[in-house]
């Protein structure tokens, strides 16, 4: 279960943003989690959940936004279609990940005085 050491690794940065905005707490914690990152959301969620606990995030809800699996031609021949293989049809390249493995920690809404 990696997802609590994503939890961990999520509230250290929110630590660091924190105080260095000099926020009093958090009001809202948005991540950008994609299809392929390998992370269950409801393990992440009750993770999330058992960590805000007396922390400055313990009135933050956790939204989690899914990022989908997004090929492309490494040459810019556009997107690879869903379901085809990975590769361009055009040049033949081998198709690069342009998104869908992320784990990312997109936005916080924080209190400060």
């Amino acid at each position: 279960m990696h997802e609590y050491s994503i939890v961990q690794s999520l509230f250290d940065q929110i630590r660091e943003a924190a105080r260095a905005r000099g926020a009093v707490a958090v009001r809202r914690v948005k991540v950008q989690i994609g299809d392929i990152a390998g992370v269950d959301t409801q393990l992440l969620r009750t993770a999330y959940e058992l960590f805000r606990e007396r922390t400055i995030c313990e009135r933050a809800p956790l939204e989690i936004e899914a990022i989908a699996v997004r090929w492309s031609c490494p040459d810019g021949h556009g997107d690879i279609e869903k379901g085809r293989a990975l590769v361009c049809p055009s040049c033949a390249r081998p198709a690069r990940l342009e998104a869908g493995d992320e784990i990312v920690l997109q936005q916080l809404e924080l209190e400060v005085p």
